[in-house]
Parts: C-alpha cells; structure tokens; sequence
C-alpha cells in the first residue's frame, strides 16, 4: 500500500482511482499497486496480505499494464 504522510489520503477513496479501475475492470488496490511498480524502477513494494483473496489482488494488480494515460491520470492525485 502506498505511503501518503501527508493529509492521510486513502487510495481507496480516490474516485480518480476508482475510475481508472472502474475502466480496466480491475479494484482500486491493483491500480494503486500497478501504478507504484510502473512508476519507478527504485521503488521496492512490500504489500501485506491478510487472506488469500487480498494476495490474488497484489498478484493480479503486479499483472496489471497502465496506459502512459492511466498514469498520467493516476499522477495527478494529491495534487
């Protein structure tokens, strides 16, 4: 999950996020995940699971490919 210090944002309730997911028909928590594995290849993602279902998502947003637009689109988010 990613880390936002500052103001307490929630993927989750990001409706940007939730189009871009809404879009690939995928959640909003393998968009976030795709985004942050597609943005850099310094940044290392540790996501915890506490199912089975919650590691299906984490295998499936680490499967998923963003357009240059999604990401764009993604980037804008608490700005």
């Amino acid at each position: 999950m990613p880390f936002f210090p500052l103001g307490g944002f929630s993927p989750l309730q990001s409706s940007t996020l939730s189009s871009v997911a809404a879009r690939l028909a995928a959640t909003p928590m393998c968009v976030a995940l795709a985004w942050l594995l597609q943005r850099s290849p310094n940044i290392l993602l540790i996501p915890g699971t506490s199912s089975v279902a919650h590691l299906r998502e984490n295998v499936a947003g680490a499967g998923l490919s963003l357009s240059g637009d999604d990401i764009a689109e993604l980037d804008k988010i608490g700005r």
